[in-house]
């Protein structure tokens, strides 16, 4: 299975996916791109503070240090706002703009934003075309979608609205907002698509291994893949999937998961310091039976201190 020519690209996950996370999974995996968590958009201009929050690698030239570039995700329902904010995002430097279609948090879908708007075709239309117009024409689109919300019977519909308004990239994660993340993923509906020659499509959900990416790849007719569970619980996946590595073994994730906890501890964001690991931990014990056991031994813990002489333990 050779991939070479095949985009790879590191899913956006909603406090999960941070730009420490990144920083991390793009020094071990040859990702092509990384699209950020989302900035909600209401009815305003955001100021620029909000974009380097969320992507502080806006202030290096828009890429990790690893050299992957990054893509700030827009969501909300408002098409002029979104668009003035896309302005917005790239002049500080994204590489191209990412519109969320796809989200099924129920608060989001409770405002307009995210899933709910794969009810309304046309909005979506509204939208990417609106973002695509205010910017360049070298600037890309990409757009996130579901299958639909609660079936699939749009679902022609919907990709035919994101390919008429111009985007230049589909992602397509291949569940319905009411299927959340429940298994199955449907990959074999983005392969019936008659798009496939009109935008470059994205095949993402449910790949955790190379069964599944072959598996996947077959059914959606596309080689271009997003992964995000699955790299969070095997960490050099991306590195399986492309380049043909073996999957890391616990000796090498400790190394790894030590220098998360250095950069979260040092980060400004160290509050969060116990969320954040037992957040990975939870997908981490789905492949290393050591970090069912770590997570068990800090999972009621508070103390940083507490915490970090059981990751020794555990990881030495």
């Amino acid at each position: 299975m050779n991939l070479t020519n095949s985009q790879l690209i590191l899913a956006p996950m909603e406090g999960v996916l941070d730009h420490l996370m990144r920083e991390l999974l793009t020094s071990i995996n040859p990702f092509d791109l990384c699209i950020t968590e989302f900035v909600r958009i209401v009815d305003s201009l955001l100021p620029e503070r909000v974009f380097h929050r969320l992507s502080p690698e806006l202030a290096k030239g828009g890429k990790t240090q690893s050299g992957v570039p990054i893509r700030i995700q827009l969501l909300g329902q408002d098409a002029n706002w979104l668009a003035e904010n896309a302005v917005r995002a790239i002049e500080l430097g994204s590489n191209g703009i990412d519109l969320n279609f796809g989200c099924p948090a129920k608060t989001v879908n409770k405002n307009k934003g995210g899933a709910v708007l794969l009810k309304s075709p046309e909005t979506i239309y509204q939208i990417v075309s609106n973002v695509k117009n205010s910017l360049e024409r070298h600037q890309v689109v990409s757009v996130k979608i579901r299958l639909g919300f609660d079936s699939t019977s749009l679902f022609s519909e919907i990709v035919d609205a994101v390919v008429q308004a111009g985007a230049d990239l589909l992602t397509v994660h291949a569940r319905t907002k009411t299927q959340g993340y429940r298994p199955p993923a449907y990959w074999k509906l983005i392969g019936q698509l008659p798009h496939h020659s009109k935008i470059k499509i994205v095949a993402n959900g449910e790949i955790w291994n190379l069964t599944d990416v072959q598996n996947c790849i077959e059914q959606s007719n596309t080689s271009h893949l997003m992964i995000g569970r699955g790299v969070l619980a095997l960490p050099n996946l991306g590195a399986v999937i492309k380049d043909g590595a073996k999957p890391m073994d616990w000796a090498e994730l400790s190394v790894l998961f030590q220098k998360y906890c250095l950069l979260e501890l040092q980060g400004e964001n160290s509050f969060y310091f116990s969320s954040r690991l037992k957040q990975w931990l939870r997908y981490l014990k789905i492949q290393f039976p050591q970090a069912e056991q770590l997570f068990s031994a800090i999972k009621t813990l508070k103390d940083k201190d507490d915490i970090v002489r059981q990751i020794d333990y555990f990881t030495k």
